[in-house]
C-alpha cells in the first residue's frame, strides 16, 4: 500500500448537501467520524472543518426539521 492510499484510508466520506449548488456562495459538506460530525465548505476542501458530537448534530437537525 502507497503512502496516497493509506491516507485515502484515513480521509472522511463527504456528502455535499443537496441545498448546496455548484455555482452558489453556499456549498456545504458533512462527514460522519466515530463519535463526531464534520462540516467544511465544499469550494474550500483544504479550509478549515468544524466538528461536533454527534448527539449535538442529531440536536441540530432536529431543530432545523421542526422537531
Amino acid at each position: 500500500m502507497d503512502a496516497a492510499t493509506a491516507g485515502d484510508m484515513n480521509e472522511p466520506q463527504w456528502i455535499k448537501s443537496s441545498h448546496s449548488s455548484n455555482d452558489g456562495p453556499q456549498c456545504v459538506e458533512v462527514a460522519r467520524t466515530t463519535g463526531a460530525v464534520l462540516v467544511r465548505d465544499s469550494k474550500d476542501a483544504d479550509g478549515p472543518r468544524l466538528t461536533f458530537a454527534a448527539s449535538a448534530w442529531s440536536g441540530f437537525l432536529g431543530h432545523t426539521a421542526g422537531e
